[in-house]
């Protein structure tokens, strides 16, 4: 690499990295800024609080390097312009068409980077937040409101991974719970297995839950065929779903490994059967670390047309540029996911808009 691709490199690449690290902070807080106040203010462990803090930084990085990268060129080609360095490389004869290698090389690296995070840290990362915030709930169970029953007056009901209901009336301090009903669901079918209990406790991290003063009914064809009680006993769960979002426990589609993801939307296809949100995912896992090629693209683009226009880009433009860009995004995902269009023109519409873009700066540029 020549000393002038490498100085355009040693300008942008401070920015990126302050840029990075500002937008994570960002992305960070606006992700869960619903959900720390009130955790905190519950009496959340604080330590277990930041672990699900430190656990949304990889989905965080992941997602800012494309924009951070625009930002920087912005800022960085928007300084050499300001203070000449341009104008001087012109005069030496080099072509500002130049500024795009460098550039293009390190969004290609970005690009590689985003989806190794995206593929190698978030799954997993996501997977162990889960865990993290199960913690939370059961080491205080005021956190979601488990101090009694729900909002709405209805008992609430956790679920584990072999599909059994496990319905709780209360749940008092230290995570002890209170009128206890497991059932062992069946697909279509009545229940085959119904377990009550006065009290019990699933301790912080553990897989058995500990049941007291109870009685466990088996049934057949939806007939009693065995009633046992029982004055103590402990039950295998796995995996219970104790989540702080107050949804299904599922995670997204987009947390999904590619390999699992690209299996589950080809079942889909095979069956005719529309899932948008996953479709969605399936093409975001690719577009979205191309956006940094993309956005790479257009700002060196921006840079040369404003050069070329003896405008100049500041701090308050890359800001607008880099939030639109994050508002084009935001709205065609949702879009995607709720089947108003398709997930590949959800996943790849705010890289082709930046392509398109920057292609007509170059064409304004080169009739100048």
């Amino acid at each position: 690499m020549k000393l002038f691709e490498r100085y355009v490199l040693s300008e942008i690449l401070p920015l990126l990295l302050g840029a990075l690290a500002a937008v994570i902070v960002l992305l960070v807080l606006a992700a869960l800024q619903e959900v720390i106040a009130p955790l905190l203010a519950k009496g959340a462990n604080p330590v277990l609080v930041a672990r699900v803090l430190a656990l949304n930084v990889p989905e965080a990085a992941a997602r800012a390097l494309p924009i951070a990268l625009m930002f920087a060129t912005l800022l960085g080609l928007s300084r050499l312009s300001s203070d000449s360095e341009l104008k001087g490389a012109l005069a030496a004869g080099i072509p500002a068409t130049r500024l795009l290698w460098p550039v293009l090389v390190l969004g290609l690296g970005v690009t590689v980077l985003a989806f190794a995070l995206g593929e190698g840290l978030v799954p997993r990362a996501k997977v162990q937040e889960r865990k993290v915030k199960q913690e939370i709930v059961f080491d205080n169970p005021r956190v979601i409101g488990l101090d009694g029953t729900g909002a709405d007056g209805q008992r609430i009901v956790l679920r584990d991974a072999l599909d059994r209901a496990i319905s709780v009336g209360e749940i008092g301090p230290g995570g002890e719970l209170e009128d206890l009903r497991i059932v062992t669901m069946q697909d279509g079918l009545p229940p085959r297995e119904v377990i009550t209990a006065r009290s019990g406790r699933l301790p912080p991290g553990s897989n058995v839950l500990e049941l007291r003063d109870g009685q466990r009914v088996t049934y057949q064809d939806a007939r009693p065929v065995t009633v046992l009680t029982f004055k103590t006993g402990s039950l295998p769960v796995q995996d219970v779903q104790a989540d702080l979002d107050a949804g299904s426990g599922e995670l997204k589609p987009i947390y999904t490994p590619l390999r699992e993801l690209w299996a589950k939307t080809a079942l889909y296809r095979q069956q005719n059967i529309r899932s948008p949100a996953d479709f969605t995912a399936l093409h975001r896992k690719f577009a979205e670390p191309l956006a940094a090629l993309a956005l790479a693209f257009f700002a060196v683009s921006l840079a040369v047309f404003t050069f070329r226009s003896g405008r100049d880009l500041g701090l308050v433009w890359a800001l607008l540029l880099t939030f639109a860009y994050y508002a084009t995004w935001s709205v065609f995902r949702v879009m995607g996911e709720n089947g108003a269009v398709s997930g590949v023109i959800a996943a790849y519409a705010p890289d082709l808009i930046a392509v398109v873009a920057g292609g007509a700066l170059l064409w304004l540029t080169g009739r100048r």
